[in-house]
Formats: structure tokens, C-alpha cells, sequence
């Protein structure tokens, strides 16, 4: 990419250097889950200049994601979740490669998304047994991303975004989605292969509302806050190198 005629990332250039912008552009970076967390980490890779994106969802944009996801409006309810967003990257640089996946990573699906040839992968999903079966696939040397995995924890009922930082994920405490992780794979007898650094809070704070079962209240700015710094933990590694 020429970034002396692409004027979208300059004062990014400033700071990251020639060199940093050639990287970012040839980065690759694989995003499994582009709601309240992942979309907003998809839009500052791409703000940022990462050249290849692929993000794999299966959801379409319903009115209860409006609150916190950056593909939700009332005009996008109802359409994919990947589809939106893709169209919004390409409209930040149209020079990116963009893969947009309506699918759904599980166990048995897992292979078909060629982990290992990105240079980095970032969950944000959901489900627990398949975000655990991610991080085991994203920690072996066999099927791990070329440079780095990050992963997201429990976003919802958070407040305080100066309560959410960064940390080799068996050290993250407080965060009950960590902790629920953690108890899978020693029950299971089955551990992540490598560290990895993950997002997230200690903060809980209290239901004052009836809802659903099994759904959880969440604020856009601390979702939104979670997924940016997985964009960032990509840009710092980049930027270090």
C-alpha cells in the first residue's frame, strides 16, 4: 500500500513510521465474534491500517444490539452482522482486504478457518465450550496463529472502564467467565498449550432489572472499550518489534 498518496492513515504514519504502516497493511488478523466487543475491535484495526481482515459471525443485527454494536442501527436489523461491518471497513480503506464469514466457529467447524495462516486472532465470542475449544486450537504450536492470540472476557455488567486492563489470563481474577474457563480445563484435564493475554474487569455489578435468563446488561462504552484494547494489544506488539 502507498501511504504517501493514502491520506486516511497519516497521522497514524507519524507516530508508527514507514515501516510499522508497510507491516500493518500486510498484517493479517482474524476476528471471531463482531458484537459489542469484537465490532468495535474490527473498527480500530481497521482505523489503524491492518491491510486483512476476516471476521467470522453468525448472527444478524437484531434492535437489542443497538445499545452497544457498532453494525447495529434500524436500518441494518436483520442483516449480517459481517456484512455491515465489511462494507464500513472498506469505507475507512478501501485498499483492505476484507473476508466477511456468516458462520459460526465451533469444535467441529474449527478447521475450515485456517487459523495458523493469520498472524493474529482475536476472540470475542461467546459461548463457553466454544471459546474454550478456541483457546486450546489458538495456544498449540500445531494450529496457532503466526504471531499472537488475544482473547476477551466477560464485558457485560461493567461500569468502570479504569477497571479494565490486560493480563496473562491465568492471573486475570475477579472475572467470573475467566474463572469458569479455568474450572472447564481442569475438569477437563485439557490446558492452553501457551500463555495468552486477555481483556478484561473484576467489576460485577448488580442486576436492577428482570430479563431474560442467561442475558446480561451491558454498556456500549465499556464493551466498546474491551474490544479496543484488543486492537491495541495487535498495534502495541507491531509497534514494539
Amino acid at each position: 500500500m502507498d501511504y504517501d498518496i493514502f491520506e486516511n492513515f497519516s497521522r497514524t504514519r507519524l507516530v508508527a513510521g514507514d515501516a510499522m504502516m508497510e507491516r500493518l497493511a500486510d498484517t493479517r488478523v482474524l476476528v471471531f465474534g463482531v458484537g459489542g466487543v469484537g465490532s468495535w475491535c474490527v473498527e480500530a484495526l481497521a482505523r489503524t491500517g491492518i491491510g486483512h481482515i476476516t471476521m467470522v459471525d453468525s448472527d444478524t443485527v437484531a434492535a437489542s444490539n443497538i445499545n452497544r454494536q457498532l453494525p447495529a442501527s434500524v436500518d441494518t436489523v436483520g442483516m449480517p452482522k459481517t456484512e455491515v461491518l465489511a462494507r464500513h471497513i472498506l469505507s475507512i480503506n478501501p485498499l483492505a482486504h476484507v473476508e466477511a464469514l456468516q458462520a459460526r466457529y465451533t469444535p467441529e467447524t474449527a478447521a475450515g478457518f485456517g487459523i495458523e495462516e493469520y498472524d493474529y486472532v482475536i476472540d470475542a465470542i461467546d459461548s463457553l465450550a466454544d471459546k474454550a475449544d478456541l483457546i486450546l486450537r489458538c495456544t498449540d504450536p500445531a494450529t496457532a496463529p503466526r504471531r499472537a492470540f488475544f482473547s476477551s472476557m466477560g464485558a457485560a455488567r461493567k461500569l468502570h472502564p479504569g477497571m479494565i486492563r490486560t493480563a496473562e489470563f491465568w492471573t486475570a481474577e475477579g472475572c467470573p467467565l475467566a474463572r469458569a474457563l479455568r474450572t472447564r480445563f481442569r475438569k477437563a484435564g485439557i490446558f492452553p498449550r501457551r500463555k495468552f493475554k486477555c481483556v478484561y474487569s473484576p467489576e460485577t455489578l448488580p442486576h436492577r432489572a428482570e430479563g431474560p435468563a442467561g442475558v446480561n446488561g451491558t454498556f456500549m462504552h465499556t464493551t466498546a472499550i474491551f474490544g479496543l484494547t484488543l486492537a491495541s494489544l495487535v498495534v502495541e506488539q507491531e509497534y514494539c518489534d
